[in-house]
């Protein structure tokens, strides 16, 4: 039995949407100390619509495929609708990860979470800290609407 997908594999090695994208509306970086992959997400929005992404990830192959495959599934959607990926999605997506590649999946949702979450504080507007799973959300927002 191969330990990766025939899905995990074309996006290894034909990755969608890589590459830097200089007038983004919203950067997410997220990282894992542990295995040291490292994801940049970047996305462009016209009426609340991801029109466009791009991501650089610094990792595995299953790190790779699952930023590629995040990409996938939100260009084009609404932002909330971005929000709502999550890593069991990206990882059934891509036919499944190896139990000890998971975390792979996970960083690729971060990463869209964190790109939303720099979009709306670069153009104020108003979140829930709690969508985004952090205690400093809501000082860094309040920061931002006080600027």
């Amino acid at each position: 039995m191969a330990l990766y997908s025939e899905k995990v594999m074309d996006h290894f090695q034909n990755p969608r949407n890589v590459g830097k994208m200089e007038d983004a509306d919203g950067i997410g970086e997220v990282g894992n100390a542990v295995c040291g992959d490292i994801m940049r997400m970047y996305i462009k929005v016209k009426d609340g619509i991801i029109t466009d992404v791009k991501f650089i990830t610094f990792g595995c192959g299953s790190a790779i495929a699952s930023s590629s495959m995040a990409t996938e599934m939100i260009k084009g959607k609404p932002i909330a609708e971005a929000l709502e990926l999550s890593n069991k999605a990206v990882a059934e997506a891509l036919d499944g990860l190896p139990a000890h590649k998971l975390h792979c999946s996970v960083l690729a949702e971060e990463a869209v979470r964190a790109a939303v979450k720099d979009y709306y504080d670069k153009h104020g507007i108003q979140y829930d800290p709690a969508i985004f799973g952090c205690d400093d959300c809501a000082k860094a927002h309040e920061h931002a609407a006080e600027t």
